[in-house]
């Protein structure tokens, strides 16, 4: 089963995909997609969903999985993010791919063991269990392969609601 990761954001948006036979696990591809900074947001967010309609097209995941959102620093910053997001699960229900919302926590314990893991310790063990020991990955991108990881994991345990 090819899974795709997203770790949703307004001015980044990591992805990541592995391919997932049971315990096994391996690298397909990963990146971010950054629109200009000095777009208005709606073209900003046309651009995410452009870049992850490339992603699909190139690497035709079976499954997504995406954060849920739940925090913001400010409350103007939880709503773009929100809105980023949408623009990502619409993008996901236009190309018919199966989705899988996963909370950051639960991500965090099957990546880690450990539900309130920082950033970088995600980062060190994604490296780890993907043979990247040496790779400088941006953190969004770490945490997007994070995603797909948890939800291989999942879905090779029977333990995913997928919509």
């Amino acid at each position: 089963m090819r899974v795709l990761g997203i770790d949703p954001g307004s001015r980044f948006t990591g992805w990541g995909v592995l391919d997932c036979q049971g315990a096994r696990v391996q690298l397909v591809a990963w990146g971010r997609l950054a629109p200009a900074q000095d777009l208005p947001l709606a073209d900003r967010l046309l651009r995410l969903a452009d870049g992850l309609e490339a992603v699909l097209a190139e690497h035709g995941p079976d499954l997504a999985a995406i954060e849920r959102v739940f925090h913001g620093r400010n409350t103007r910053s939880l709503i773009v993010l929100a809105e980023a997001r949408g623009a990502l699960l619409a993008t996901l229900a236009r190309a018919r791919v199966e989705l899988a919302e996963l909370a950051p926590a639960a991500v965090k314990s099957a990546v880690t063991g450990s539900g309130r893991a920082d950033k970088q310790q995600v980062a060190r063990m994604v490296r780890l269990q993907l043979g990247l020991r040496d790779a400088v990955l941006p953190l969004d991108s770490s945490d997007a392969l994070a995603v797909a990881l948890a939800c291989g994991q999942s879905a090779a345990g029977g333990r995913l609601a997928i919509r």
